[in-house]
């Protein structure tokens, strides 16, 4: 159990009747080829060709500036830069937003050097993992879904651990000092 009796969920796994709580993508599965953007609209990269022939950890985050986002999971990564890039070789942070606004971000967290700011501005790697965020009233009201809070261990693009908050926006298995232990 994670915080405030959170637990996380493997991929795949369903909890009660919420659909939602289960993934298409599972252990052992390749990363989709899917473009998503780095820094602004403009400069595009297949995120299955950025963990080709490379260990890593893809991490989801609801959204940039969110409190828990930017208080506690990007910063978790961040911080534990130094442990954990003695099992990974790459980080990257991804969110259904907006080029700009992640790469602003990623700037006030300081990630240069340490984390990749991804961003799918519609969604489309989101929603060919199975990852998708759209329970929560404040979004729907906006009509706009967003991405769970999961980590994702790579090793040249096959997802090795796969680790999902059970309500999608928990913060406990997807923090660094989670994924450390699952690399």
């Amino acid at each position: 159990m994670g915080i405030k009796g959170r637990a996380c969920l493997p991929g795949g796994v369903k909890v009660g009747d919420e659909a939602a709580a289960s993934t298409s993508i599972k252990v052992g599965d390749k990363l989709p080829p899917v473009e998503v953007h780095e820094g602004d609209p403009h400069c595009l990269v297949n995120i299955a060709e950025v963990f080709q022939g490379k260990k890593g950890i893809l991490f989801g985050v609801p959204g940039a500036y969110t409190p828990a986002c930017n208080k506690s999971h990007l910063p978790s990564y961040v911080e534990n830069y130094e442990a954990l890039k003695k099992g990974v070789e790459i980080i990257v942070c991804i969110a259904v937003n907006d080029a700009f606004v992640m790469s602003a971000w990623g700037s006030a967290q300081k990630v240069a050097g340490k984390v990749r700011m991804f961003t799918d501005p519609t969604g489309t790697f989101t929603r060919a993992v199975g990852l998708e965020l759209d329970k929560e009233p404040l979004i729907t009201a906006l009509g706009n879904k967003r991405c769970k809070r999961f980590v994702l261990v790579l090793d040249n693009g096959v997802v090795k651990e796969l680790k999902v908050e059970e309500d999608g926006t928990g913060l406990s298995c997807s923090l660094a000092s989670h994924a450390m232990k699952l690399v």
